[in-house]
This record gives structure tokens, sequence and C-alpha cells, in this order.
């Protein structure tokens, strides 16, 4: 996160550098150079610790039981693998 203040700080600096009235339109275009150099790795930036947020965010919570609740033979005949009869009025 150091480095990500640091470039933040200088990209500051670029825009008060273009801003003023006594700087030449060479310097100026490698200012805004160096900035959006600075801005892209900054958004990579920013979008590698947005996944990593997302991917705590999603992350089970500490002693939580993982097992699936969800129970679809639980009735079934263990001998058939059937659920039993049809009930009237179902397709099956």
């Amino acid at each position: 996160m150091n480095n990500f203040e640091k470039n933040l700080e200088r990209l500051e600096e670029l825009t008060q550098k273009i801003q003023s009235r006594d700087i030449s339109l060479e310097e100026a275009l490698a200012s805004f150079e160096e900035g959006i150099k600075l801005a892209k790795g900054m958004e990579k930036e920013i979008d590698r610790i947005e996944g990593k947020i997302e991917i705590l965010k999603n992350q089970p919570a500490a002693g939580a039981d993982t097992t699936p609740e969800l129970d679809l033979f639980g009735d079934a005949d263990l001998t058939s693998g059937t659920s039993g009869k049809p009930k009237k009025g179902t397709r099956q």
C-alpha cells in the first residue's frame, strides 16, 4: 500500500505541474504521459485489491458448518432407489 500512496502523491504533483502556467508543452506532455502510466498501474493495484476483498467476503465464516443441507434423496428406498409410488396426478 505504501507504493500506492507514493504513486498517488506523485500523480498529484504531476497534476499541479501540468496546471501551472510556466511549463513548456514538452514538459506538460512528459508529465501527462508519466501520470497516465501511474494511473494505469494504480488502477491495476485497485483491481487486485478488490479481487482479494471479494475472495475474503465469499469465504465461509470461521467455524461455520460448510456441510450442505440439501437432502435430495432422504426418503428414497435404498433397495429400488425410488421415492415410492407416484402421487396421483403427477408424472414420473
